[in-house]
């Protein structure tokens, strides 16, 4: 009778929902104490990811954080410029542990919902079945996509506030439940049109969110405003760019999921992405998985070329132009670099082969700018400012101030350089030992043939007074550049 049913389905119901949230308990419970939750979703790890523990989202970001203090001598504590991006420190592990749960749950709710269909069909006539089992399954089904809509809000709040590392916490959400979809689908196969639309819709609303944040992000990488307050006064890395970068690196370890977020939105469409035909004729997945591939790789280009248009934006606070070199270097080099240690670099060649040799010309610029700033030392000096004097004749007033004139603008400049340039930074050991070695070879070599020609001219009765410095004396000097400690 449909009493039997109705008494049936209820007493089900409650059953299945009890044993859905003490499983989410027990699991709160373990995670807490253990201290690190396992994720179904979030296997196979790549090799090569500069994070050495499992990643869990979004915790990952905290450890993301470590690459920045490797990266820079000075940790880049209190010099660092400030971003209007919320910064992507670590957030409560609870939050870890609430979408970790929410993902075996997910996966609970199916095997669950699987045995009691099987237990169904031995006790419900059969013309009773799928009524009885959509009826017995809502509540926990309503409760499970409540709980994702819940996070879907939680992202979209934050994403309002500008905190983009928020839509980390759907992608390993996202990505499990499509890969459950198949399983979901066939144990609703009997179920109402309602009961079967519920997934699909939490699944796109989760795709419109997560792709919606992603396009603000790049919008906000480009309006980051060019503020003195908030630029590193030592020109070292901008908290933009290594957010910018770590961002990126999380999307790594959902490329597909992130790909098809993006192609999923109309969004696509102003992706302007020529397809080669040979590369998707095999078959419709793969097609989608290559067009997705490259609208990943479009978007991350995407956020980089605005990410650098801000650099140079930005580097125009500076009034010294060597100091905007220095600063444009450094993030730079630091993009190229965490491109190179992770897979972002073979995606961003997916539509852009030549990004790699891009930066280090971009790199190699901003060296040579620095190196012009080191002009108005040598110019003093330099072999083509010098009048010629005849050897053995003695050298008139005019000629005698003149030498001393040299000397005094070349130790003050020298001084003057090697006092500010102290204060700089580049945290790249390699590319700071490059630099310094380069300024050290062309002003050693000047001034070396500078004194070879007049240290033993009689153009003063002092000449400790304007030869202040031997050869190997400048060449100590400039190896303290960059360097606070010195």
């Amino acid at each position: 009778s449909s009493d039997f049913m109705t008494v049936y389905f209820q007493i089900r119901s409650v059953q299945l929902d009890r044993s859905i949230k003490g499983l989410k308990d027990h699991f709160r419970k373990n995670s807490s104490s253990s201290g690190v939750p396992y994720s179904p979703a979030i296997q196979n790890k790549r090799k090569d990811t500069p994070t050495k523990k499992p990643i869990k989202r979004p915790g990952t970001i905290r450890k993301a954080q470590n690459l920045l203090k490797q990266y820079s001598q000075h940790g880049l504590d209190g010099k660092k410029g400030a971003s209007n991006l919320i910064p992507m420190e670590g957030r409560d592990d609870v939050f870890d542990i609430e979408i970790d749960a929410y993902i075996h749950c997910v996966s609970a709710f199916v095997k669950l919902a699987q045995s009691e269909y099987q237990l169904l069909t031995e006790i419900v006539p059969e013309h009773h079945q799928k009524k009885t089992f959509d009826s017995l399954i809502q509540e926990s089904l309503d409760n499970l996509i409540m709980e994702g809509d819940n996070i879907v809000s939680a992202a979209r709040k934050a994403i309002i506030r500008h905190d983009y590392s928020a839509v980390l916490t759907i992608f390993p959400i996202l990505k499990h439940l499509k890969q459950m979809k198949p399983e979901f689908d066939q144990v609703l196969q009997g179920t109402a049109a309602g009961t079967k639309n519920k997934l699909p819709g939490l699944i796109t609303s989760m795709e419109t969110t997560g792709a919606k944040a992603l396009e603000e992000f790049a919008d906000n990488i480009k309006n980051d405003p060019d503020k003195e307050y908030n630029m590193p006064k030592d020109g070292t890395v901008h908290e933009l760019t290594s957010n910018a970068i770590l961002f990126l690196q999380q999307l790594l370890d959902f490329q597909e999921t992130a790909g098809a977020m993006l192609a999923s939105q109309v969004l696509g469409d102003t992706y302007n992405i020529p397809l080669d035909p040979r590369e998707t004729s095999s078959s419709a997945s793969s097609y989608s998985s290559e067009f997705s591939r490259r609208l990943l790789s479009t978007y991350i280009c995407k956020v980089l070329g605005n990410l650098q248009l801000n650099l140079l934006s930005k580097s125009k606070v500076y009034e010294d132009p060597a100091l905007s070199a220095i600063f444009l270097h450094n993030n730079y080099n630091y993009i190229l670099k965490s491109l190179e240690k992770s897979e972002l670099i073979q995606l961003v060649a997916v539509t852009q082969k030549t990004a790699e040799r891009s930066y280090r010309e971009l790199i190699e610029q901003q060296i040579q700018t620095y190196q012009r700033s080191w002009l108005k030392v040598t110019d003093y000096i330099s072999e083509r400012n010098l009048p010629v004097f005849q050897p053995g004749v003695k050298l008139k007033d005019k000629e005698r101030q003149m030498i001393k004139e040299r000397f005094k603008g070349f130790n003050d400049g020298l001084e003057e350089l090697c006092k500010i340039q102290k204060a700089w930074a580049i945290p790249d050991m390699e590319q700071r030992d490059k630099i310094r070695r380069a300024q050290k070879t062309i002003v050693k070599e000047t001034y070396g043939a500078f004194l070879s020609r007049f240290g033993n001219v009689p153009f003063t009765k002092n000449p400790e007074k304007y030869i202040k410095y031997q050869v190997d004396q400048v060449g100590e000097m400039i190896e303290k550049l960059f360097d606070t400690s010195a």
